[in-house]
Protein backbone atom coordinates (compact mmCIF):
# COMPACT_ATOMS: atom_id res chain seq x y z
CA UNK A 1 0.00 0.00 0.00
CA UNK A 2 1.28 3.07 -0.95
CA UNK A 3 1.57 5.94 1.77
CA UNK A 4 0.45 9.36 0.99
CA UNK A 5 2.85 12.22 2.77
CA UNK A 6 1.90 16.31 2.73
CA UNK A 7 5.17 17.17 1.00
CA UNK A 8 4.26 14.95 -1.87
CA UNK A 9 4.11 16.24 -5.47
CA UNK A 10 3.45 14.77 -8.91
CA UNK A 11 3.35 16.31 -12.62
CA UNK A 12 2.38 15.17 -15.56
CA UNK A 13 4.71 15.96 -18.03
CA UNK A 14 4.19 15.52 -22.05
CA UNK A 15 7.29 15.21 -24.64
CA UNK A 16 6.30 16.64 -28.24
CA UNK A 17 8.30 17.45 -31.18
CA UNK A 18 9.16 16.41 -34.61
CA UNK A 19 9.58 12.64 -35.64
CA UNK A 20 13.05 11.68 -34.21
CA UNK A 21 14.05 14.58 -31.80
CA UNK A 22 14.85 12.06 -29.10
CA UNK A 23 11.57 12.14 -26.98
CA UNK A 24 11.75 8.68 -26.34
CA UNK A 25 15.38 8.73 -25.75
CA UNK A 26 14.72 11.50 -23.45
CA UNK A 27 12.12 9.55 -21.36
CA UNK A 28 14.21 6.34 -20.62
CA UNK A 29 16.94 8.78 -19.53
CA UNK A 30 14.89 10.46 -16.98
CA UNK A 31 13.30 7.23 -15.82
CA UNK A 32 16.27 5.03 -15.62
CA UNK A 33 14.73 2.14 -17.69
CA UNK A 34 13.72 1.55 -21.02
CA UNK A 35 9.86 2.13 -21.33
CA UNK A 36 9.69 3.13 -24.84
CA UNK A 37 11.62 2.31 -28.13
CA UNK A 38 13.88 3.73 -30.20
CA UNK A 39 14.94 3.60 -33.56
CA UNK A 40 16.68 5.55 -36.48
CA UNK A 41 12.58 5.50 -38.17
CA UNK A 42 10.82 8.88 -37.31
CA UNK A 43 7.70 7.86 -36.39
CA UNK A 44 8.38 4.90 -34.21
CA UNK A 45 6.38 5.70 -30.92
CA UNK A 46 2.81 5.47 -32.11
CA UNK A 47 0.83 6.21 -28.87
CA UNK A 48 1.66 7.86 -25.59
CA UNK A 49 3.52 5.84 -23.69
CA UNK A 50 4.00 6.78 -19.66
CA UNK A 51 7.17 6.57 -17.99
CA UNK A 52 7.18 7.23 -14.02
CA UNK A 53 10.43 9.10 -12.42
CA UNK A 54 10.73 9.56 -8.71
CA UNK A 55 13.29 12.51 -7.77
CA UNK A 56 12.60 13.44 -4.09
CA UNK A 57 9.06 14.18 -3.13
CA UNK A 58 8.43 14.67 -6.62
CA UNK A 59 6.70 12.01 -8.73
CA UNK A 60 6.76 12.32 -12.95
CA UNK A 61 4.49 11.06 -15.12
CA UNK A 62 6.33 11.23 -18.62
CA UNK A 63 4.01 11.17 -21.86
CA UNK A 64 6.16 10.18 -24.59
CA UNK A 65 3.96 11.15 -27.34
CA UNK A 66 4.58 10.20 -30.91
CA UNK A 67 6.13 12.80 -33.47
CA UNK A 68 4.10 15.27 -35.05
CA UNK A 69 4.24 15.90 -39.02
CA UNK A 70 1.94 16.45 -41.16
CA UNK A 71 -0.44 13.61 -41.26
CA UNK A 72 -1.38 11.64 -44.83
CA UNK A 73 -3.13 8.50 -43.47
CA UNK A 74 -5.73 7.88 -40.90
CA UNK A 75 -2.93 5.79 -38.85
CA UNK A 76 -0.66 9.21 -39.01
CA UNK A 77 -3.82 11.26 -38.08
CA UNK A 78 -4.30 9.30 -34.60
CA UNK A 79 -0.80 9.53 -33.77
CA UNK A 80 -0.38 13.81 -33.97
CA UNK A 81 -3.72 13.56 -32.54
CA UNK A 82 -2.26 11.73 -29.92
CA UNK A 83 0.35 13.98 -29.35
CA UNK A 84 -1.52 17.31 -29.12
CA UNK A 85 -4.31 15.19 -26.79
CA UNK A 86 -0.92 14.07 -24.35
CA UNK A 87 0.09 17.44 -24.11
CA UNK A 88 -3.47 19.16 -24.08
CA UNK A 89 -3.75 16.88 -20.74
CA UNK A 90 -0.48 17.90 -19.49
CA UNK A 91 0.87 19.86 -16.32
CA UNK A 92 3.86 20.75 -17.71
CA UNK A 93 4.80 20.40 -21.36
CA UNK A 94 8.46 19.77 -22.72
CA UNK A 95 9.23 20.66 -26.85
CA UNK A 96 12.24 18.75 -27.77
CA UNK A 97 14.09 20.68 -30.47
CA UNK A 98 16.22 18.74 -32.54
CA UNK A 99 19.67 21.31 -32.30
CA UNK A 100 21.29 19.72 -35.09
CA UNK A 101 18.20 20.57 -37.49
CA UNK A 102 17.64 23.79 -35.89
CA UNK A 103 14.09 25.59 -37.10
CA UNK A 104 13.04 23.86 -39.65
CA UNK A 105 9.50 23.85 -41.02
CA UNK A 106 8.45 21.15 -38.78
CA UNK A 107 9.68 22.89 -35.57
CA UNK A 108 7.85 26.20 -36.78
CA UNK A 109 4.77 24.34 -37.35
CA UNK A 110 4.55 22.95 -34.04
CA UNK A 111 5.35 26.35 -32.52
CA UNK A 112 2.23 27.52 -34.22
CA UNK A 113 0.30 24.54 -32.54
CA UNK A 114 1.76 25.18 -29.30
CA UNK A 115 0.25 28.15 -28.64
CA UNK A 116 -2.91 26.44 -28.28
CA UNK A 117 -1.74 24.09 -25.22
CA UNK A 118 -1.72 26.01 -21.63
CA UNK A 119 0.12 25.55 -18.69
CA UNK A 120 3.74 25.48 -17.92
CA UNK A 121 6.32 25.18 -21.36
CA UNK A 122 9.98 24.14 -21.53
CA UNK A 123 12.08 24.30 -24.42
CA UNK A 124 14.48 21.66 -24.94
CA UNK A 125 17.38 21.74 -27.11
CA UNK A 126 18.58 17.92 -27.59
CA UNK A 127 21.69 16.80 -29.45
CA UNK A 128 23.22 20.17 -28.58
CA UNK A 129 26.68 18.33 -28.47
CA UNK A 130 26.65 17.97 -32.49
CA UNK A 131 26.86 21.81 -32.29
CA UNK A 132 29.20 24.87 -31.17
CA UNK A 133 28.07 27.38 -27.96
CA UNK A 134 27.82 30.23 -30.71
CA UNK A 135 25.35 28.39 -32.85
CA UNK A 136 23.39 26.83 -29.87
CA UNK A 137 22.87 30.74 -28.99
CA UNK A 138 21.54 31.86 -31.84
CA UNK A 139 18.90 29.14 -32.30
CA UNK A 140 17.60 29.63 -28.75
CA UNK A 141 16.98 33.21 -29.89
CA UNK A 142 15.56 32.25 -33.00
CA UNK A 143 13.27 30.53 -30.84
CA UNK A 144 12.64 32.57 -28.33
CA UNK A 145 11.44 35.36 -30.79
CA UNK A 146 8.52 33.25 -32.02
CA UNK A 147 7.33 31.53 -29.01
CA UNK A 148 7.24 31.91 -24.79
CA UNK A 149 9.23 29.55 -22.72
CA UNK A 150 9.39 29.32 -18.61
CA UNK A 151 12.68 27.45 -19.05
CA UNK A 152 15.46 26.73 -21.98
CA UNK A 153 17.25 23.09 -21.16
CA UNK A 154 20.28 22.68 -23.34
CA UNK A 155 20.73 18.54 -23.48
CA UNK A 156 22.13 15.34 -24.85
CA UNK A 157 19.50 12.60 -24.20
CA UNK A 158 21.58 9.95 -25.73
CA UNK A 159 24.58 10.40 -23.16
CA UNK A 160 22.60 12.03 -20.25
CA UNK A 161 23.98 15.60 -20.54
CA UNK A 162 21.99 18.50 -19.12
CA UNK A 163 19.06 15.60 -17.65
CA UNK A 164 19.25 15.50 -14.37
CA UNK A 165 19.03 19.24 -14.27
CA UNK A 166 16.28 19.09 -16.13
CA UNK A 167 14.53 16.56 -13.72
CA UNK A 168 15.55 18.53 -11.01
CA UNK A 169 13.43 21.51 -12.13
CA UNK A 170 10.60 19.60 -13.31
CA UNK A 171 10.41 17.92 -9.77
CA UNK A 172 10.53 21.36 -7.51
CA UNK A 173 7.73 22.93 -9.95
CA UNK A 174 6.08 19.71 -9.90
CA UNK A 175 2.33 20.86 -8.20
CA UNK A 176 1.56 19.78 -4.83
CA UNK A 177 -0.47 16.02 -4.72
CA UNK A 178 -0.76 12.76 -3.65
CA UNK A 179 1.47 10.08 -6.30
CA UNK A 180 -0.61 8.26 -9.16
CA UNK A 181 1.56 5.16 -9.05
CA UNK A 182 3.46 3.22 -6.67
CA UNK A 183 7.00 3.95 -5.80
CA UNK A 184 8.59 0.70 -7.76
CA UNK A 185 6.73 1.72 -10.77
CA UNK A 186 8.38 3.02 -14.03
CA UNK A 187 5.56 2.21 -16.88
CA UNK A 188 1.63 2.52 -16.93
CA UNK A 189 2.21 0.01 -19.85
CA UNK A 190 0.82 -3.64 -19.43
CA UNK A 191 3.78 -6.46 -20.18
CA UNK A 192 2.21 -7.64 -22.93
CA UNK A 193 2.06 -3.82 -24.40
CA UNK A 194 5.63 -3.19 -23.65
CA UNK A 195 6.32 -7.28 -25.26
CA UNK A 196 4.86 -6.24 -28.44
CA UNK A 197 6.55 -2.64 -28.72
CA UNK A 198 10.10 -4.58 -28.29
CA UNK A 199 9.34 -6.93 -30.66
CA UNK A 200 8.01 -3.87 -33.40
CA UNK A 201 11.38 -2.07 -32.56
CA UNK A 202 13.64 -5.00 -33.26
CA UNK A 203 11.42 -5.61 -36.49
CA UNK A 204 12.27 -2.07 -37.03
CA UNK A 205 16.01 -1.62 -36.87
CA UNK A 206 16.28 -5.34 -38.65
CA UNK A 207 14.23 -3.83 -41.70
CA UNK A 208 13.92 -0.17 -41.55
CA UNK A 209 14.84 0.19 -45.18
CA UNK A 210 12.97 -2.81 -46.59
CA UNK A 211 9.57 -2.15 -44.68
CA UNK A 212 7.38 0.62 -44.65
CA UNK A 213 5.17 1.80 -42.00
CA UNK A 214 3.06 -1.73 -42.59
CA UNK A 215 3.46 -3.99 -39.70
CA UNK A 216 2.11 -4.09 -35.99
CA UNK A 217 2.78 -6.65 -33.27
CA UNK A 218 0.37 -8.02 -31.11
CA UNK A 219 0.79 -10.13 -28.14
CA UNK A 220 -1.70 -12.86 -28.02
CA UNK A 221 -0.60 -15.18 -25.55
CA UNK A 222 1.29 -14.71 -22.09
CA UNK A 223 1.22 -17.39 -20.09
CA UNK A 224 3.48 -18.37 -17.05
CA UNK A 225 5.18 -21.63 -16.82
CA UNK A 226 6.64 -24.14 -14.66
CA UNK A 227 9.65 -23.03 -13.12
CA UNK A 228 9.45 -19.35 -13.70
CA UNK A 229 9.14 -19.48 -17.45
CA UNK A 230 7.18 -17.17 -19.43
CA UNK A 231 5.84 -18.20 -23.17
CA UNK A 232 4.63 -15.71 -25.09
CA UNK A 233 3.22 -15.06 -28.27
CA UNK A 234 2.92 -12.60 -30.87
CA UNK A 235 1.18 -11.63 -33.83
CA UNK A 236 3.02 -9.47 -36.61
CA UNK A 237 1.24 -7.90 -38.87
CA UNK A 238 1.53 -6.50 -42.78
CA UNK A 239 -0.64 -5.41 -45.25
CA UNK A 240 1.00 -7.49 -48.16
CA UNK A 241 2.16 -10.94 -49.34
CA UNK A 242 5.25 -9.40 -50.01
CA UNK A 243 6.05 -7.71 -46.78
CA UNK A 244 5.35 -11.41 -45.27
CA UNK A 245 8.13 -13.09 -47.30
CA UNK A 246 10.59 -9.95 -46.04
CA UNK A 247 9.83 -10.46 -42.58
CA UNK A 248 9.98 -14.12 -42.52
CA UNK A 249 13.34 -13.84 -44.60
CA UNK A 250 14.98 -16.76 -46.54
CA UNK A 251 14.49 -19.86 -44.36
CA UNK A 252 12.59 -18.04 -41.61
CA UNK A 253 16.34 -16.67 -40.79
CA UNK A 254 14.60 -12.97 -40.29
CA UNK A 255 12.03 -13.63 -38.21
CA UNK A 256 14.73 -16.30 -35.73
CA UNK A 257 16.81 -13.20 -35.89
CA UNK A 258 13.78 -10.81 -34.92
CA UNK A 259 12.77 -13.50 -31.98
CA UNK A 260 16.07 -13.87 -30.84
CA UNK A 261 16.69 -9.99 -30.21
CA UNK A 262 13.41 -9.71 -28.43
CA UNK A 263 13.39 -12.56 -26.21
CA UNK A 264 16.75 -11.92 -25.05
CA UNK A 265 15.89 -8.30 -24.42
CA UNK A 266 12.68 -9.19 -22.63
CA UNK A 267 14.24 -11.76 -20.64
CA UNK A 268 16.23 -9.15 -19.03
CA UNK A 269 13.77 -7.19 -17.95
CA UNK A 270 11.18 -10.31 -16.66
CA UNK A 271 14.50 -12.00 -14.94
CA UNK A 272 13.00 -15.15 -15.90
CA UNK A 273 13.70 -17.31 -19.45
CA UNK A 274 11.29 -16.29 -22.30
CA UNK A 275 9.91 -18.74 -24.63
CA UNK A 276 9.03 -16.00 -27.28
CA UNK A 277 7.27 -17.63 -30.36
CA UNK A 278 6.40 -14.92 -33.78
CA UNK A 279 3.98 -15.34 -36.32
CA UNK A 280 3.44 -13.37 -39.25
CA UNK A 281 -0.05 -12.54 -40.98
CA UNK A 282 -1.07 -10.62 -43.68
CA UNK A 283 -4.25 -8.04 -42.65
CA UNK A 284 -4.44 -5.51 -45.88
CA UNK A 285 -5.90 -2.78 -44.45
CA UNK A 286 -5.20 -3.04 -40.72
CA UNK A 287 -4.47 0.44 -40.77
CA UNK A 288 -8.54 0.57 -41.00
CA UNK A 289 -9.31 -1.35 -38.51
CA UNK A 290 -10.50 0.12 -35.40
CA UNK A 291 -9.50 -2.80 -33.15
CA UNK A 292 -5.64 -2.31 -34.14
CA UNK A 293 -5.82 1.45 -33.50
CA UNK A 294 -7.60 0.16 -29.65
CA UNK A 295 -4.60 -2.34 -29.27
CA UNK A 296 -2.26 0.58 -29.88
CA UNK A 297 -3.59 2.72 -27.39
CA UNK A 298 -4.61 5.42 -29.97
CA UNK A 299 -8.44 6.96 -31.03
CA UNK A 300 -9.48 5.31 -34.15
CA UNK A 301 -10.18 8.87 -36.45
CA UNK A 302 -13.82 8.81 -37.77
CA UNK A 303 -12.15 10.23 -40.95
Amino acid sequence: MQIERESQKCAIVALIGAPNAGKSTLVNQLTGAKVSIVTHKVQTTRARIRGIAIEGESQLVLVDTPGIFAPKRRLDRAMVDAAWGGARDADITLLLIDAAKGLNSEAKNILKGLENVGGPKLLILNKVDLLKKEALLQLTGKISGTAKFDETFMVSALNGDGVADLKSYLAEHAPAGPWLYPEDQISDAPMRHLAAEITREKLTLRLHQELPYASTVETSLWKELKGGRVRIEQTVYVMRDSQKKIVLGKNGQTIKNISMEARKELSGILGVPVDLFLFVKVRQKWGEDPERYAEMGLEFPKN
